[in-house]
């Protein structure tokens, strides 16, 4: 089987360089150690064992297998290609698309259209994730960022595990959030009793920090900016719901009654990334990269505006 080699700068101290690839490849330790005891590993030119302590600027070797062959059929489906260059392509991802194949997603996803648009795409995250650094829920729509060689793919990793990628959404709640700003933590894991669902209520999870600021408030509803300062699965979805203003639209997470409240019809959650903020993996530079809402949340908005009882009204609150 073909290889390919990738070499790169640590930019970490004091951890255990299995783990520290292993959170950088998106690979298990496993793997990660199997790659270090086939002699597919060198740091600073000389072998090392899982156990040794990574040091700042370190220089890492490491040989990877080529993955398999994609089985995968590149679609030409309606997607927003933002920007692009030779590194990375900045995307437009619609709601109701899952991001990469999984168990009953061979089709219609975001990497069936990337195969398609795009001539090259990172192959780090495996075999059905090419390209994929992050993900947005299938429910969510808005920006993504998209590897489109290894090196790019290793330096957009390291900026969202280090906290330094920044992301905004816009989002829609059931009730009037008060108070007007706050900042939600707690650990997330997996629902006790829904696998479909997250919870902050769990024996295990990670930390989730997600910060809001009221933008606008309609009749029973609260339209929020939001920065996540990380990236847990649903966690905007679950700590709003949490503290009693779940998302428009949002089934799993909103109970059936207040879901029978809405005054119109939504086939989707109301939650869009609008604004992603990170540095290109080449370069350096600070790209700073906006987007508005799809028609669909913004026709909603209009008609929950035109409300006779309308009690909206906006804040001007700085991001």
């Amino acid at each position: 089987m073909e290889s390919v080699n990738i070499k790169f700068c640590a930019m970490l101290n004091n951890i255990r360089i299995d783990k520290y690839l292993a959170q950088t490849l998106k690979y298990s330790r496993s793997h990660i150690s199997k790659i270090i005891n086939e002699g597919n590993l060198l740091v600073n030119n000389k072998k090392v064992k899982s156990s040794y302590t990574v040091k700042k600027h370190d220089t890492i070797f490491i040989t990877l297998k080529k993955p398999e062959k994609l089985n995968l059929t590149p679609q030409n489906l309606n997607i927003e290609i933002v920007y692009q260059d030779e590194f990375i392509a900045v995307v437009n991802k619609p709601a109701n698309m899952v991001v990469h194949p999984s168990a009953g997603h061979n089709q219609n996803t975001l990497v069936n259209a990337l195969l398609f648009h795009c001539k090259n795409l990172s192959s780090i995250n495996d075999v059905i994730r090419p390209g994929i650094v992050h993900r947005l829920d299938k429910d969510t729509s808005g920006l993504m960022v998209i590897a489109k060689n290894n090196l790019a793919h290793l330096s957009l990793s390291e900026q969202f595990k280090n906290r330094n990628v920044k992301k905004y959404y816009k989002a829609l709640t059931f009730g009037i959030v008060k108070p007007e700003k706050g900042r939600i933590e707690s650990f997330i894991g997996r629902h006790k009793k829904n696998r479909l669902k997250f919870s902050s209520f769990t024996s295990s999870g990670k930390l989730a920090i997600t910060n809001y600021s009221v933008e606008k408030y309609f009749k029973n509803f609260s339209l929020l900016d939001i920065n996540i300062e990380t990236g847990r699965t649903h966690q905007i979805r679950v700590h709003l719901s949490e503290k009693g203003f779940p998302l428009v639209g949002d089934s799993l997470y909103a109970s059936k009654k207040i879901l029978k409240t809405l005054p119109y019809k939504i086939e989707r959650v109301f939650l869009h990334s609008y604004r992603l903020i990170f540095n290109h993996p080449e370069t350096e530079e600070v790209l700073d990269f906006r987007i508005e809402l799809p028609d669909e949340l913004k026709n909603f908005l209009r008609r929950i505006e035109d409300e006779k009882n309308n009690i909206s009204r906006k804040l001007n609150i700085k991001q």
